[in-house]
């Protein structure tokens, strides 16, 4: 099953019992008994030195397959933490299918400088509702992850929260958090949601997005919500954000008679109406507000927006980190002849809403290593950061690492890479190819590994997971972003392996799938 979650457009089915949930709401900053200290991201115990959370949304809990667990891991040798819902402070009960963990977001969601977890599990059954899916938020604590604040669950089921638990909605199946003015902020995708306007919209798909106490409810039937209403379009499939910006991808969107050609919808936190704002509707058939059109042609099954990464940017000149970058992953484009080989195309969002698009990102650009190749999925997973968001950007502190999980590796098909670029220059200045057993990572590559599927990054270190393959391999490896910057310096890199550093070794399935 594990191939299934990582190349799946939209996941796979499980099944559980309904769970109870507290209805308390995410609410403001609280006191507690000893002080957390602010100022790196994450940092679950507020000791100011990072932290790791690993999912393995597959892994077996209690003898119910496909469960689901984090185990999290404390910077400063101070110990780890194993979170699965069979603990009495994480809601709900481990059930065959769930994938507890599936997505994370972190974020200090109650302001007392403790970062908080925020956990998907979009395959939760609800009542009879099979797959309705919800959301926890695992408080951090002076003394760790839920070991204060009791945990905060969300679902469709609760008032507050927009739509209905109903089956096949996937809700939780993305999530992407943080702050914007001052204000800590929750996106939740649920892509299998149906919605009806005329007839019913089969996996429609829509966003719930919290801040200031509240839900919005943002869909593409809302008024100011670029694109239409239609079967198939799974909008929700992925969310990512910044302070200024966030964007919402529908990989199945239909662009005229092109089924499944992709699209993604930009916003601003800035409310009209008790929704936010939106910017622009991105496709590959679409106009830019410059008037110029976006890169390309929108073709069926290319599932533009299937990945998507946004940093914060600051052009030279500008006081402010108020514009943004947004990356989308474009893993099913051809080009020409290799089907599916990839690209992600790059966009420029500034404060006031004008959008324009940066230098395209292939393997057929002259420079960049490698070469396009049929079933490469150049762009299935994608991971930025800037380094630097209070400077002006640079080569070295805006960069982007692709995940090519399809790539061949000598004889090992679908071994998979990852590949690193900066967002500032031609992508061929300075790109970095990674395949298993580069760049400080262990092993060796080998078939059907599908390296480049676990990504994840902070402002220090690029994580690179290694879910699938033999055991013995199975890992996640923090790289410092300089490590693979154009110019940059070698640096140590940490290993996070089962059965090492406290983390325990039994029933791994995929490690390292979603780290954060």
């Amino acid at each position: 099953m594990g191939v299934a979650f990582v190349l799946a457009a939209i996941g796979v089915s499980g099944a559980g019992e309904s769970v109870v949930r507290q209805t308390v709401p995410v609410g403001a900053a609280e006191a507690v008994a000893a002080t957390c200290a602010s100022g790196v991201d994450p940092d679950y115990n507020g000791d100011g030195i990072r932290d790791i959370a690993i999912a393995d949304p597959e892994a077996t809990v209690g003898g119910k397959a496909r469960a689901g667990r984090i185990d999290v891991v404390y910077g400063g040798g101070k110990g780890t933490k194993r979170l699965d819902q069979d603990l009495a402070e994480v809601p709900g009960a481990a059930e065959a299918g769930d994938q507890f963990g599936f997505s994370l977001a972190s974020f200090d969601v109650n302001e007392d400088g403790c970062d908080d977890l925020a956990v998907g599990i979009p395959h939760e059954a609800i009542g009879t509702a099979a797959d309705a899916g919800y959301v926890s938020v695992l408080y951090g604590s002076p003394t760790g992850l839920a070991q204060g604040t009791a945990a905060v669950s969300y679902s469709q089921d609760q008032e507050a929260v927009p739509g209905a638990s109903e089956a096949g909605d996937w809700f939780g199946y993305s999530l992407a958090a943080g702050s914007t003015g001052g204000q800590p902020f929750l996106i939740i995708g649920a892509p299998g949601e149906d919605l009806t306007t005329t007839e019913p919209m089969v996996d429609a798909g829509l966003v719930a997005y919290w801040r200031g106490g509240a839900f919005a409810d943002i869909h593409q039937d809302t008024a100011g919500v670029p694109g239409t209403v239609e079967k198939d379009d799974r909008f929700g499939a992925q969310v990512a954000a910044t302070s200024t910006h966030f964007a919402v991808s529908a990989p199945g969107e239909a662009v005229g008679t092109d089924t499944f050609a992709g699209g993604v919808g930009v916003f601003s936190h800035t409310y009209t109406g008790g929704v936010p704002n939106g910017v622009i509707g991105l496709d590959q058939d679409g106009v830019l507000s410059s008037g110029a059109d976006v890169w390309g042609g929108a073709e069926p099954s290319d599932s533009f927006g299937k990945a998507l990464a946004m940093v914060p940017f600051r052009s030279s000149g500008t006081g402010t980190p108020t514009e943004s970058l947004l990356m989308v992953g474009v893993p099913g484009e051809d080009h020409p002849a290799d089907a599916d080989g990839g690209q992600v195309q790059v966009f420029q969002v500034t404060a006031a809403g004008v959008v324009s698009e940066r230098p395209v990102i292939h393997q057929n650009i002259v420079g960049v290593d490698g070469s396009t190749e049929p079933g490469d999925l150049f762009g299935e997973r994608l991971a930025a950061v800037n380094t630097a968001p209070n400077s002006a950007s640079t080569t070295a502190t805006v960069l982007l690492a692709v995940g090519v999980p399809g790539e061949d590796v000598g004889n090992y098909r679908d071994a998979g890479a990852v590949q690193t670029f900066s967002l500032i220059g031609a992508p061929g200045d300075g790109d970095v190819w990674i395949e298993q057993g580069d760049a400080g990572t262990g092993g060796e590559a080998g078939p059907q590994e599908y390296f480049g599927t676990g990504l994840g990054a902070t402002s220090a270190s690029l994580y690179l997971g290694v879910p699938y393959g033999p055991a013995a391999d199975r890992a996640v490896y923090g790289l410092p972003w300089a490590n693979v910057a154009p110019g940059g310096t070698a640096g140590t890199v940490q290993t996070w392996r089962p059965g090492e550093g406290g983390i325990p070794a039994d029933d791994v399935t995929a490690f390292g799938a979603v780290v954060r």
